[in-house]
């Protein structure tokens, strides 16, 4: 019905992705957008009318509703030149998740990546619940014989557990600091959701059950709890290696979920204990404005923080009351609601009279080309898009529209 993380080496062999549920935030269009391949999403019985072996076309170039046709159809390719892109007043950064796409997509125009999920990176790197790796390493007869076995051999060519997890990380966010330097290279700590940490091997032993994990155990809370405090450290020594052993100072830290000004605090002061302290070699810090509390009372929270990478995904469902994730009310979810352009506009203003960073990250600004202007006039600093999108958005607010050519 749905994807999740398991699913993206398949994703990554496929054409296009029809699934029956689903919005367009949800997992599956995310990963399509940073993999180029469309995906309709949240058709309701998609896997009961497309037979396999039955060809067929996916078609997302038709407005903000997916086809999939019967059949071959013929297709037109537009081509613009990469090397004669006008000016634009704002700076496009891009949403980029997996590194070894990172130099390929380091050939569109950009100003960097405005948002690294580090999540997608231990999944595709590691693809282990980090509590797994500390307990084999403490106590391998804590696990049982033949998980502990294919833990082990995942990490067989490394000194032990920890160092596997450290090192892949910072494998995976050093690719995506050097191929996108000298500009900044954002990467978000992890924010799975605890349904998706359990999907990793060994998850399912380590995770609650939550009956809404979208707002749940998560973010700046998880990071904060006793239970998760040594995998958030390990996070963090992967990122203190990147920035000052390997001198990827490029790298900025962003927090996500950070629902109260103690959690902020809290997030500040444990970032710093783990050598990662703001200012420290450069370091910025922002933090994801996602939770309306953080647009209600934005200069409070930028008191601990270097900015706001607008998180326009999560700030849309929790003002409106929306699932993100279900098709039912697919149709009300839309950033350029006017209880979203005012927290928006809100959090912009703050930023702005402080002097501190502000972007935007969330699917709005791809998928809205009116909401991207709209955030043009407001004077934000950055908007990352997911790869396919930059060159249309790029001479859209360069006033030059479509101007691709055939």
């Amino acid at each position: 019905d749905m994807t999740d993380p398991n699913w993206e080496p398949v994703m990554k062999r496929a054409s296009a992705i029809v699934t029956n549920r689903g919005g367009r935030t949800c997992h599956a269009a995310i990963i399509a957008r940073e993999l180029g391949i469309p995906a309709v999403v949240g058709t309701g019985r998609a896997t009961k009318e497309l037979a396999d072996g039955r060809e067929v076309t996916v078609s997302c170039a038709e407005g903000d509703t997916g086809l999939v046709y019967d059949g071959l159809l013929d297709f037109e390719v537009d081509e613009t030149q990469l090397d004669e892109m006008p000016d634009v007043p704002v700076k496009i950064m891009m949403n980029v998740g997996t590194p070894d796409q990172a130099f390929a997509f380091a050939q569109l125009p950009h100003r960097g990546i405005g948002l690294a999920r580090l999540e997608f990176i231990i999944n595709r790197q590691i693809g282990i619940h980090p509590k797994a790796l500390l307990d084999l390493e403490r106590d391998p007869s804590a696990l049982d014989d033949g998980l502990r076995r294919e833990i082990e051999e995942a990490f067989a060519a490394y000194p032990g557990p920890r160092e596997f997890f450290v090192q892949r990380v910072a494998e995976g966010v050093s690719t995506l600091a050097a191929a996108f330097a000298p500009y900044p290279v954002i990467v978000r700590m992890s924010d799975f959701k605890s349904n998706e940490y359990a999907n990793l091997l060994a998850g399912p032993a380590y995770e609650p059950h939550e009956e809404n994990p979208m707002i749940g155990y998560r973010g700046a809370s998880r990071y904060l709890s006793d239970d998760f405090a040594e995998c958030f450290a390990m996070e963090c020594e992967a990122l203190r290696h990147v920035r000052d052993d390997m001198g990827l100072t490029n790298v900025w830290v962003m927090i996500p979920f950070v629902r109260t000004l103690e959690e902020a605090s809290g997030v500040i002061s444990l970032l710093a204990e783990h050598g990662l302290e703001r200012g420290t070699n450069d370091l910025r810090v922002v933090m994801m404005c996602e939770v309306p509390s953080n647009a209600v009372i934005p200069e409070q929270f930028l008191e601990h923080f270097d900015g706001f990478s607008i998180g326009s995904n999560d700030l849309t469902q929790l003002t409106l009351g929306i699932d993100r994730d279900s098709a039912l009310v697919a149709g009300g979810f839309d950033e350029r609601n006017p209880a979203v352009l005012a927290l928006l506009e809100r959090a912009i203003k703050a930023c702005k009279e402080q002097g501190k960073y502000v972007g935007i990250c969330g699917q709005g600004p791809s998928d809205h080309p009116d909401l991207a202007e709209w955030l043009l006039e407001q004077g934000i600093e950055s908007m990352s898009l997911n790869p396919d999108t930059v060159v249309d958005t790029w001479l859209r607010l360069a006033g030059q529209g479509d101007s691709s050519v055939s």
